[in-house]
């Protein structure tokens, strides 16, 4: 069975009497962003520059399991322009599958998008990709780590809350396109819970996805990250990854976002 791709920041604090990124919000919601930074490791979290996670991957439909594959991630957080391009994302993917070799890919980079197997290299539709882009660019971590510098990047604290039979503390994250990422972190340890947010398919169709984040671990340097990540669309769980481990800023060779130079460029079915 295969599983379909995933589809799941400025001055460091160092020195920092109150915000050190030009993002907007109230006082309380702005110091909750500074101790989910620190949680997730502070000035190592922000200069964090790429990330591997080794595991499972699980896709559902209909909450029955359609896929799985064993899976690792590679993920580079590019450096963004001081004046950077909200339409853009800072980051490049590769999913490999197989359990000891690659045995099929799927590359994300800023060129594109491909299905990669020993056939050849298949660009992934446009519904995919976005879908995929929209994923990234809303996914709370990336928000820490390349769009609090954003212009017109809002953040609100909501109050208190109780998720997944834990108390929590939520804030909303909106950029100036006017789209909303809610965020509930544990009270105490000020790391992610759960994150939400609503998305319209290519019919004009509004869904909501509610990704949760769980078992937290050093990922190296002090930095925190969950080992276990489950989406779900409209309350019906659709991925999950389950990861064995999960490590940051391992020197990663170019090539790997990178499609080969001679490799057979196939056509969409």
């Amino acid at each position: 069975m295969c599983v379909r791709p995933l589809l799941a920041l400025g001055a460091l604090l160092v020195g920092c009497s109150g915000p050190c990124w030009p993002a907007e919000g109230d006082p309380r919601a702005l110091q909750l962003v500074e101790e989910i930074i620190q949680a997730l490791g502070g000035p190592a979290f922000r200069s964090m520059r790429t990330r591997v996670q080794r595991g499972r991957l699980f896709s559902f439909e209909s909450e029955e399991l359609r896929g799985l594959a064993n899976a690792t991630i590679y993920t580079e957080f590019v450096d963004a322009p001081t004046q950077a391009d909200p339409k853009v994302l800072y980051l490049r993917e590769r999913q490999s599958f197989g359990k000891t070799r690659e045995q099929w890919a799927v590359l994300f980079n800023e060129k594109g998008a491909w299905e990669i197997t020993y056939r050849g290299a298949r660009p992934l539709t446009e519904d995919v990709l976005e879908r995929y882009r929209t994923s990234r660019k809303y996914d709370v971590f990336y928000i820490l780590l390349r769009r609090l510098d954003e212009p017109g990047m809002l953040v609100q604290y909501k109050g208190r809350d109780i998720v997944d039979n834990q108390p929590a503390e939520v804030l909303e994250f909106i950029d100036a396109q006017n789209r909303a990422v809610t965020v509930a972190v544990h009270y105490s340890t000020k790391l992610p819970l759960q994150q939400s947010l609503t998305r319209r398919d290519q019919y004009g169709i509004p869904h909501v996805e509610v990704t949760t984040f769980g078992k937290y671990r050093d990922a190296g340097g002090g930095v925190q990250l969950p080992l276990v990540i489950q989406r779900y669309q409209d309350k019906q769980r659709v991925f999950a990854l389950f990861a064995e481990e999960v490590t940051v800023n391992a020197p990663l060779k170019p090539e790997l976002f990178e499609l080969p130079p001679k490799i057979k460029l196939l056509e969409n079915p």
